[in-house]
């Protein structure tokens, strides 16, 4: 059975390819979810994809991932920067939690240079792009892969 990786998504992210191209360009949410289900079936991972406008949804999907999958790979959107619950369920995570961003945070305003959620985070994606999305997935089957 293929091991199960939660991929969460924060605000605005249903609104990929709409909202500020120039920032995060023209791939929808739907798209990003297609290639990361193709990679899994390469990778031999099963993926479970979500995305969820409110604070507490995403806390609870944290929380059901301790039961249900052997990884994380999160995309909080503006919840990086403000949500301390967020950070506490991710601590209260035993596999890995890898931080995918799709634009560059360290070239945008200050208040983006700081994420909760890195300080629970085994590795953090920033810039690539939703190519990011592929990047954490790929490291996640390694560190799976790991004895």
């Amino acid at each position: 059975m293929p091991d199960r990786v939660f991929a969460l998504n924060g605000p605005n992210l249903n609104l990929l390819g709409q909202r500020q191209p120039e920032i995060y360009g023209a791939a929808t949410l739907a798209d990003v979810e297609r290639e990361c289900a193709a990679l899994c079936g390469e990778l031999g991972l099963a993926l479970e994809f979500r995305q969820s406008n409110h604070e507490g949804v995403l806390v609870d999907w944290v929380q059901e991932a301790r039961g249900a999958a052997k990884a994380i790979v999160i995309n909080p959107g503006a919840f990086t920067h403000t949500s301390v619950a967020l950070l506490d369920a991710l601590n209260a995570f035993d596999g890995p939690v890898i931080e995918v961003h799709i634009s560059n945070v360290h070239k945008r305003e200050d208040f983006r240079r700081h994420s909760y959620v890195s300080l629970r985070a085994d590795g953090v994606i920033a810039g690539c792009g939703t190519d990011g999305y592929g990047l954490a997935l790929r490291r996640v089957a390694n560190l799976l892969a790991r004895p």
